[in-house]
């Protein structure tokens, strides 16, 4: 039988696989950031309390993780199902032949990664390169993209300009005319693209740190 405090660290594993708090996570899923507060573990009158059926669904949306890898993460010594991804370096990301213009991966020249289970059978994996984006990530630092994931405010994403640019940044606002994305190192400027110049943006769901 599951417990409470199972339930509750399942989700502090999703929320950290994701490189979040159990607040991030929240706020992440559209939530109240206050969700999974440890106050909110617990009711008024000391009883333990679950999370909503709603608010994990919601959580394993935003991250990209299955079901599956949730019932994982309820072990008391996780060992989340694992999957194999192509993988390429960052800074080969931008050559031709290694994405179609919808922005899967084909082609040859993948290596491939073990990765926790991921429900894009598209997905794939970048290795990054240089000090562009800390502190966010490093290099050597593993992310899983997915393209047929959808892209909200908020996500951190992988955008390929038709003039061969790769870049991650942090959506700030899409329309049909631009994008505005925010860097992930204060060094670096902010973009907005003009729609027609992008050739694909797909969201990063996962992250080795």
């Amino acid at each position: 039988m599951l417990t409470h405090a199972q339930v509750w660290n399942a989700i502090d594993r999703l929320a950290a696989r994701a490189g979040l708090s159990a607040s991030g996570l929240a706020k992440k899923a559209g939530l109240d950031p206050t969700t999974f507060n440890k106050s909110k573990r617990i009711t008024p009158d000391g009883r333990a309390r679950w999370p909503s059926t709603e608010s994990v669904a919601k959580s394993l949306a935003a991250t990209g993780a299955s079901v599956e890898t949730f019932m994982a993460l309820l072990a008391d010594n996780p060992r989340a199902p694992v999957t194999a991804v192509p993988l390429i370096g960052f800074a080969e990301a931008g050559a031709g032949g290694y994405f179609d213009d919808g922005g899967f991966p084909v082609g040859k020249g993948w290596d491939e990664i073990a990765a926790p289970a991921i429900t894009d059978e598209h997905a794939y994996a970048l290795e990054i390169s240089g000090d562009s984006m800390l502190p966010a990530y490093r290099k050597g630092d593993i992310i899983i993209v997915s393209p047929a994931a959808p892209v909200r405010r908020g996500d951190r994403v992988v955008v390929k300009t038709k003039k061969g640019e790769v870049m991650v940044k942090q959506l700030t606002r899409k329309t049909s005319k631009t994008i505005e994305l925010q860097s992930l190192n204060s060094s670096h400027g902010d973009r907005t693209l003009p729609m027609a110049d992008v050739m694909w943006i797909a969201r990063i769901i996962w992250a080795s740190q």
